[in-house]
């Protein structure tokens, strides 16, 4: 697969914006599945810290 140059490459054929969109598209998903756990414990961390210093500070009082 030749292109004649950058310009026609990113038309792909004028398959461009299919095609462009297609890769976006998975992109941004890939990079959902990587983001959505890491994101997600870090709250649940959080979460769980907050819970420890309710409990302590319950036991002391």
């Amino acid at each position: 697969m030749a292109f004649e140059s950058f310009a026609d490459f990113l038309a792909m054929g004028k398959h461009g914006p299919y095609v462009w969109a297609a890769y976006g598209v998975t992109f941004a998903i890939v990079l959902w599945n990587v983001l959505q756990p890491w994101l997600r414990r870090k709250k649940l961390i959080q979460e769980q810290a907050g819970a420890l210093r309710r409990e302590a500070r319950e036991n002391h009082s």
